[in-house]
C-alpha cells in the first residue's frame, strides 16, 4: 500500500454518521465512527466560579433569580454634588445630633465665649437689658471667613435686636441690644453656621 501524507489526502466537505476517522489511542492507531466520536464523551456543566473582573455580555438564562440588593445606611463623612440637594420630607435638611453645643457667658455681657460647633445655643450673662448695642466674640474653630452665621433669639422676656457684625476664620462677633426692655435675665440665642465660599 502506498503511503500518503495526510496533507495529500482529498478534502472532505461533510462527514457522515458511518464515516471512519483514524486516531491514536495508547500508541495504537485505531478508527472511530463519527457517531461514536460525538456521542461517547460525557459532557458536564462547567463550574464557572465567581466573576472577579471583566465583562459578561450576550448571556441568556431561564432560571436566573434576581434579588433586591441590600444597600444599608449611608455613613460617609462628606457629600459633594453639582446639582441641588433637596428634601421633600417634613424633617427638612439640617444638622443632626452631635453637630451642636451650648455655652454660657460669664463675667459680663461683653465677655467672649468659645463653642467649636456648627450650631448651638449661647446663654447670656445675667444682667439688665439695654437699648445700647454691645458686642462679644464667639470663638468657633468651624467658622471660615466666608461663612454665613444665622442667629435668632430662643428665649428671654425682652426682645433683642441681634446682628453678626464680623466673621473671621475661627470666630464671629455678635452684637445685641433690646428693643426697649430692661429686664435682668439670661436670654438664650441660637446660631447656625452655613458653609459658604466667595468663588
Amino acid at each position: 500500500m502506498t503511503t500518503v501524507a495526510i496533507s495529500g489526502l482529498p478534502v472532505a466537505t461533510i462527514i457522515n454518521a458511518a464515516d471512519i476517522v483514524p486516531f491514536v489511542q495508547a500508541g495504537t492507531t485505531k478508527s472511530i465512527s463519527k457517531t461514536l466520536l460525538f456521542t461517547s464523551p460525557a459532557m458536564v456543566t462547567p463550574a464557572l466560579g465567581t466573576v472577579a473582573s471583566g465583562n459578561i455580555s450576550a448571556c441568556t438564562s431561564t432560571s436566573m433569580v434576581m434579588v433586591t440588593p441590600v444597600i444599608g445606611a449611608a455613613t460617609g463623612t462628606s457629600l459633594a454634588a453639582t446639582g441641588a440637594v433637596t428634601s421633600s420630607g417634613t424633617a427638612g435638611v439640617g444638622y443632626a445630633t452631635g453637630a451642636g453645643g451650648a455655652v454660657t457667658q460669664i463675667t459680663s455681657r461683653t465677655t467672649g465665649v468659645t463653642l467649636n460647633r456648627t450650631s448651638g445655643a449661647i446663654t447670656m450673662f445675667s444682667a439688665a437689658g439695654s437699648t445700647t448695642a454691645a458686642t462679644f466674640t464667639v470663638t468657633n474653630s468651624t467658622v471660615a471667613a466666608t461663612d454665613v452665621i444665622i442667629l435668632n433669639q430662643k428665649s428671654g422676656t425682652d426682645l433683642y435686636d441681634l446682628m453678626i457684625t464680623a466673621v473671621a476664620a475661627g470666630s464671629f462677633n455678635l452684637t445685641f441690644r433690646t428693643t426697649g426692655g430692661t429686664t435682668t435675665e439670661t436670654p438664650v440665642f441660637n446660631f447656625a453656621v452655613i458653609k459658604a465660599v466667595a468663588a
